[in-house]
């Protein structure tokens, strides 16, 4: 189940936080709502991997679902019920991302990962003594949580050259494109991002890392050269606002905007579908290494 409904059935049927009636009430209106959202989205097919003129008609049509389920969420009642640390809101994004690629990838290759994932991050080896290294090191594979991720999984035997080597058999996630999903994007996140974003472009050179954030919380004393982040998209076009404000009257609240998401995915649509040609031989020949 795809990871906002994952979410929201896990506290309607399992969790004992949310027993109470009123939660369990707010749940199943939410429930039917979210039902339609998913029910909408089945319903339109891409956009895929050739670019076609109805392509912005089909994002346009995902982004009005996105936008009636995502303000009907975002209603204060549900939004003082279930905070952030409940994850139900914030995770609208990352299933909407899902219903935005899901087509795309699965024409390029329907084995290939959509969603959220628990990532390679790093390797190493370690043992008890020089003999015991030689023979059978102990490899440790740190990953890491990502909010949306189209990658692979790899499945690794890695053994030594020693007569008493075992294999061993390790599976892990690879990302190609992983996207960070925030509510808001301040300073502290976006540095955090871009540590995160640099630990996948070193293991895989060839992957993306960008970020989708509904508002926008820098100023323009931040330098955004620095991060290691391929692009920053915010959906709203419009600064951060503090939460209980944004339930005033006078508040205006932008919507996403559909611009913005197609070009979101044509910059990955691009990204999985030119050649990834890289070598120092060919690059030689120009000059031009990078």
């Amino acid at each position: 189940m795809p990871v906002h409904g994952d979410n929201l059935y896990a506290k309607i049927n399992a969790s004992p936080k949310y027993r109470d009636q009123q939660s369990q009430q707010y749940l199943k209106e939410i429930e039917r709502h979210y039902c339609i959202w998913v029910t909408e989205n089945e319903e339109i097919k891409g956009p895929l991997q050739e670019p076609n003129d109805n392509d912005p008609a089909k994002i346009k049509k995902r982004v009005a679902a996105f936008n009636k389920y995502k303000d009907f969420l975002d209603q204060q009642k549900y939004a003082e019920k279930f905070d952030s640390r409940s994850n139900l809101h914030s995770t609208v994004l990352e299933e909407f991302l899902e219903y935005l690629f899901r087509d795309l990838v699965r024409e390029l290759d329907p084995s290939v990962l959509v969603g959220k994932s628990h990532a390679f991050k790093d390797i190493f080896f370690k043992g008890s003594n020089f003999l015991n290294f030689a023979a059978n090191p102990r490899i440790e594979i740190e990953k890491k949580d990502h909010d949306f991720v189209i990658g692979v999984t790899v499945n690794a035997n890695f053994s030594t050259n020693s007569e008493q080597s075992t294999d061993q058999i390790h599976s892990f996630d690879l990302p190609i494109v992983a996207i960070e999903c925030k509510t808001y994007l301040d300073k502290t996140m976006l540095e955090g991002a871009s540590t995160a974003g640099n630990q996948i472009k070193i293991r895989n050179p060839d992957a993306m890392y960008v970020i989708c954030t509904e508002w926008l919380k820098l100023t323009d004393a931040v330098n955004l050269n620095k991060f290691d982040v391929d692009q920053i998209y915010v959906l709203r076009k419009q600064k951060n606002t503090d939460r209980e404000f944004r339930f005033e009257e006078t508040y205006s609240k932008n919507p996403i905007y559909p611009d913005v998401v197609e070009k979101l995915f044509q910059n990955v649509r691009d990204h999985l579908t030119r050649s990834w040609a890289t070598s120092v031989a060919e690059k030689l020949e120009t000059g031009i290494l990078k």
